[in-house]
């Protein structure tokens, strides 16, 4: 593939001097550092906080690179995934003149951060089943196209999104960039995306900790691409977007993938149990297919039905004004006590 990553980027950022740290200028660790206007005394916490952490996040990487099957170089580290969706449409898209192509119902950050970098957005609606309408999309793309943004497993439809179909789209956008989002890709069995970069220089996967992981506070994203462009997300991050104690908690248990075995079969597990007992209730109209944690199902009355669970501070999320979600509830799959307590509220809901 004939691809030039500097041909997409925004001309004044190659030419950009990116801000330089005090931990860009020396990045070891024995010293007296008095070079970041830091407080030498402590911190107002037990713990001390007062030093800089690195804005590379380097040690991080190391320990993430055998586990994805990448180098680390080919790593970037966001303030949760939306950090480097953001950066991508700020490094290639020009306000008012870009576009990037989206493809509802999904993710709803695609289209916010573009709105808020002024980028227009082309939406390509998937097909009934939740697949790529590959022809319609391919059609769309124009030469002011930067950016196409796939999610598989789709958020919020569950579903993973065919192989063959990213595949082609990636081959005829040569101009441009595919974002695949595999925020859900601990839950599935479809091989990711990250292991095949060397062959797709026009492609970025993004991942998260938040899902498999259960680090959702801690606000750790990764994205996934080149060296060419990881170099370029670098350069226009904020300096230390990963703060010293995410980076902390990373490093020390990072070893704990026990932890997302046991949480993906668990939670995969209920997964299907809470399918099936929904399954059996009259007034639910379908149970969409799902390799993420959560359920997209259609009810005869989804409003009526969130109001109610509301009402019982019992949360799940309404998407029934999401394109091609009517009367639709999206379930994220909690423990076996938390479904439970769902189903029973639920089969008494206009009993």
């Amino acid at each position: 593939m004939t691809f030039n990553l500097q041909s997409i980027v925004r001309k004044h950022i190659l030419s950009l001097a990116p801000y330089s740290s005090a931990r860009d200028e020396y990045t070891g660790k024995e010293g007296i550092f008095l070079d970041a206007n830091e407080n030498p005394i402590g911190s107002a916490t037990p713990e001390n906080w007062n030093r800089y952490p690195d804005p590379y996040q380097a040690a991080i990487k190391e320990k993430i690179a055998p586990i994805k099957g990448c180098r680390p170089t080919q790593i970037f580290l966001g303030n949760g995934s939306d950090e480097p969706i953001d950066l991508i449409i700020r490094l290639t898209c020009e306000p008012k003149e870009d576009n990037i192509i989206i493809l509802p119902p999904t993710y709803g950050m695609y289209e916010v951060s573009a709105s808020v970098n002024n980028v227009q957005v082309q939406k390509i609606d998937l097909t009934e089943d939740y697949q790529l309408d590959v022809d319609a999309i391919i059609e769309a793309i124009n030469p002011k196209t930067k950016l196409i943004f796939i999610c598989s497993p789709n958020n919020p439809t569950g579903n993973i999104i065919n192989r063959e179909a990213i595949l082609t789209i990636i081959d005829n956008f040569e101009h441009g960039l595919v974002i695949i989002d595999e925020a859900y890709n601990d839950f599935s069995d479809e091989p990711s995306f990250i292991p095949e970069l060397d062959n797709f220089p026009n492609v970025m996967v993004l991942q998260t900790f938040s899902k498999a992981w259960g680090l959702a506070a801690l606000r750790l994203g990764m994205a996934f691409a080149n060296e060419e462009l990881i170099k370029l997300l670098n350069k226009i991050k904020y300096p230390y977007n990963i703060n010293g104690l995410t980076q902390k908690l990373l490093i020390e248990n990072i070893a704990n993938t026990d932890f997302v075995v046991n949480s993906v079969n668990t939670l995969n597990n209920n997964r299907k149990l809470l399918a099936e007992s929904l399954s059996e209730l009259s007034i639910v109209e379908k149970i969409f297919p799902s390799d993420a944690n959560f359920l997209l199902v259609k009810f005869q009355d989804a409003k009526a039905v969130f109001d109610y669970l509301i009402e019982q501070k019992t949360i799940v999320r309404d998407r029934s004004k999401v394109k091609l979600c009517d009367n639709s509830l999206r379930i994220s799959i909690g423990t076996t006590e938390e479904n439970t307590h769902l189903m029973n509220l639920v089969k008494a809901y206009k009993s």
